[in-house]
């Protein structure tokens, strides 16, 4: 780790990559579609990462658990802006967060009416087989 004139600490990819159990690929890939970034390096020098960096790859590792998609975070980090106002991402994660939510009643919904299904026949077989053509296989 190097220091930078601001006092900043900075980690490089490697680093990272380890701590937050992700791959270096993975990280440059995010930096490739515009979701991260890095500290600006100069000729030849490995990616390297602020803490506020750090921070934001976290921010996306949670936002990837939740479901986002790399649009849907490409969304998040333009409504971000230059200005890297958070208050200015917040409704937008939240719009896409009432809509994930939506779409997981959907399925659960479904898969509800799935398990009646299967249920239903299942007892219907029982009937029409007998209980002990079910249990046996």
């Amino acid at each position: 780790m190097d220091i930078i004139k601001d006092g900043e600490e900075i980690t490089s990819i490697g680093d990272v990559a380890a701590a937050l159990g992700l791959t270096t690929r993975t990280i440059r890939y995010w930096e490739e579609v515009g979701i991260i970034e890095s500290v600006p390096r100069s000729d030849g020098a490995t990616r390297g990462f602020t803490p506020y960096y750090v921070r934001r790859i976290k921010f996306i590792i949670k936002l990837k658990e939740l479901g986002l998609t790399i649009k849907e975070m490409q969304d998040l980090y333009a409504a971000y802006g230059e200005a890297k106002q958070t208050e200015r991402m917040v409704p937008r994660l939240v719009e896409i967060l009432d809509e994930h939510i939506a779409k997981i009643d959907d399925k659960m919904a479904r898969l509800a009416s799935l398990r009646s299904d299967i249920v239903s026949y299942r007892q219907h077989m029982v009937t029409k087989f007998g209980a002990s053509q079910a249990s046996g296989a």
